[in-house]
């Protein structure tokens, strides 16, 4: 009988197990265990983030109410249809302080300006941010973005606007000679492409262009 090429190798054959070593084993199990480990933290994160409410993350402040008795006032309110300033009585409430009496005229001024029925419309969101009283005879006005970003742009439009925060602001606190314009916080070039407000505005000058709208209006109407 012939012999079989192979009858000489009497060994059995590997187990496969038996040919891997024994630390591959060990990194594969501690592997496996940290995907594990993994998904389940996951799964816990996400369930807590779906049960923590939404905070919002407007963090400004709110403003307290005004404190102070009322006291009439005089606003200079614009009126486009008739391009002029006309005075009007108002009462409000008045703080003590010379500085936030400023911001609260020109915030009840505003007030009137986002009125659905307003004689001179401003962009919805208009506020005064701050007014600045830097020494006896000048005053800073700061207005927010979205007054001077959504202001109609044209000569008229824009000079109204701002002779009508100086007149009612030099009228109702006597002493300021003259009046700054800011956005922001920021020196801005013009209102809304027109109204220059680079420089200060003289309040004898603003007085006068007031008197001479008054007095064009009045010749229009006789």
């Amino acid at each position: 009988m012939e012999s079989s090429p192979f009858a000489g190798n009497s060994e059995p054959p590997h187990d496969w197990r038996t040919m891997i070593p024994r630390h591959f084993f060990i990194a594969v199990s501690v592997l496996l265990a940290a995907v594990l480990s993994m998904g389940l933290y996951a799964w816990h994160m996400r369930g807590r983030a779906a049960a923590t409410p939404v905070v919002s993350s407007d963090t400004r402040p709110v403003e307290p109410p005004v404190a102070g008795p009322t006291e009439r006032v005089t606003l200079f309110v614009a009126y486009d249809d008739i391009s002029v300033l006309r005075a009007q009585s108002a009462q409000i409430p008045m703080p003590s302080v010379r500085q936030q009496r400023a911001e609260e005229l020109l915030r009840a001024l505003l007030a009137l300006y986002l009125a659905k029925s307003s004689p001179h419309q401003l962009p919805h969101g208009s506020d005064i941010r701050s007014v600045y009283l830097v020494d006896p005879g000048l005053a800073v006005i700061d207005v927010n973005a979205a007054l001077a970003d959504g202001h109609r742009s044209g000569v008229l439009s824009e000079e109204l606007t701002v002779a009508s925060l100086i007149q009612t602001l030099s009228a109702n606190l006597p002493g300021i000679l003259k009046v700054k314009i800011l956005v922001d916080g920021k020196q801005r070039e013009t209102l809304a492409g027109h109204a220059d407000l680079s420089t200060f505005f003289d309040v004898g000058a603003i007085n006068q262009l007031t008197s001479q709208l008054q007095s064009t209006q009045s010749l229009v109407t006789q």
